[in-house]
């Protein structure tokens, strides 16, 4: 099989990836790495109080469908870049903000 010089640029870059180990040996950048795994959950959980008013008072009034959709297909770029990077908080983040955003929407078109 021939793989041309192809073959062995990729070998080469392969060998000289210098990937951080996880978890990081630094305290510091592992507190940072264990921080940010907490806001990606918590960063979508402060829109619960805005589901819980829609889906309560049966009321959408002054919520924008457009910007809350707009929102939720941006963050399908950063889910894919996550993978790409193998970052788990922009994946798991970006997962929530998508669901998030996705039942306003609903709430505001059903209650809107």
């Amino acid at each position: 099989m021939n793989l041309g010089n192809h073959h062995h640029l990729h070998k080469r870059k392969r060998v000289h990836q210098k990937l951080k180990k996880f978890p990081h040996p630094n305290k510091w950048i592992r507190f940072l790495d264990r921080l940010l795994l907490i806001v990606a959950v918590i960063g979508p959980v402060m829109s619960l109080p805005q589901v819980y008013k829609i889906y309560y008072y049966q009321s959408a009034a002054g919520i924008s469908i457009m910007s809350f959709a707009l929102l939720a297909v941006l963050n399908i770029p950063w889910i894919a870049y996550g993978f790409v990077h193998k970052d788990k908080p922009i994946i798991i983040s970006s997962f929530l903000w998508i669901i998030s955003n996705i039942v306003v929407v609903i709430g505001a078109i059903t209650y809107g």
